[in-house]
């Protein structure tokens, strides 16, 4: 069943009336309570800054209340636990990162099943990782780093965000594709790792472009590549992975939505049409750059095959680099 383009139920243009038959009209409307917006990471992240964007846009869209609850640890596994258990019924929504493909080779158990416990809404955003070097190195491509670590194996080092974070595992491609003996330096935070490699202590950095880029623009940084399908707007002469010969290489940092398993498909489609709608917003899309992300906003069903394939990619490189949490 196609639902109405205006979706929510209530809007200040008038109530829009769905047939006796849909499982939301027998619930009068949705949200017919209060929603959260489960965002399983710390207040004031990035992850945190898009779903309180989200909540703010479908609380304004639907006039009807969507909060988020950050419920924090274990690198996002409590608060998609929590979420997997909870009423599917469309009250809760959870905000995740590319964590949610990640944990579970990463961890030895967690808390959900990532194919079987939720329904993709959609992937929001994504934000390729950035290969850069302090100016010191003489390095200019991808090829003379890669020939100069060659030269001597585990003397260079590259900060990422994190153990599994998409820096440290697309370091460890780079190792167990092309045999370059990168050592990998994690630090807490992207900003962190960023400032290492500024004062040359870890000479390599794979971090996302927001803290990234400003450095590369005023020559703290020289960037040799950028790990995804396309190059960036705010560094254009700035090759891709792929462009540098190297296309098995990638590193992305993305955002999802899901809901949990059994939501009704109504819900899901609403839910959908909602979020990509109001992300092609002109002033979303600006504060979705402003974080260092573009605006995806595939359907549920492509969202689920990037979800399983990259629960297996990722897995495989997680295995042979033998690669465990903290």
């Amino acid at each position: 069943m196609r639902l109405p383009r205006r979706a929510f139920l209530h809007l200040a243009a008038g109530i829009v009336v769905l047939p006796a038959v849909s499982r939301i009209a027998r619930a009068q409307a949705y949200p017919s309570r209060p929603a959260r917006i489960i965002v399983p990471f710390a207040p004031g992240g990035p992850t945190d800054v898009f779903g309180r964007l989200m909540a703010q846009r479908l609380s304004d869209r639907a006039g009807k209340q969507f909060f988020v609850e950050n419920i924090a640890g274990a690198g996002g596994n409590i608060g998609t636990g929590r979420a997997a258990k909870a009423a599917a019924d469309g009250s809760t929504i959870i905000v995740v990162a590319n964590t949610y493909v990640v944990n579970p080779a990463l961890f030895n158990k967690v808390p959900y099943d990532p194919i079987k416990d939720f329904e993709p809404i959609t992937c929001a955003v994504t934000a390729p990782m950035v290969l850069a070097v302090h100016p010191s190195l003489p390095a200019n491509t991808v090829q003379d780093l890669f020939a100069l670590a060659k030269a001597d194996p585990g003397k260079y080092s590259y900060a990422s965000g994190g153990v599994g974070s998409p820096g440290h595992l697309a370091g460890a491609q780079i190792r167990s594709s092309h045999g370059v003996d990168l050592v990998h330096v994690p630090f807490g935070s992207a900003g962190l790792a960023i400032g290492s490699a500024i004062g040359g202590h870890t000479p390599i950095s794979i971090v996302a472009p927001a803290p990234t880029v400003p450095q590369v623009q005023e020559g703290k940084l020289r960037a040799l590549a950028v790990l995804g399908a396309a190059r960036l707007q705010t560094l254009p002469n700035v090759p891709t992975m792929a462009e540098a010969g190297y296309p098995d290489v990638l590193g992305e940092n993305w955002f999802g939505v899901l809901v949990p398993a059994g939501t009704p498909k109504e819900i899901v489609a609403l839910l959908h049409r909602e979020i990509v709608e109001m992300m092609m917003l002109p002033d979303m899309k600006e504060r979705i750059a402003a974080l260092g992300f573009s605006t995806v906003g595939n359907t549920p069903a492509q969202f689920g095959q990037q979800i399983a394939f990259e629960i297996e990619k990722w897995g495989k490189v997680i295995r042979a680099a033998n690669i465990k949490s903290e």
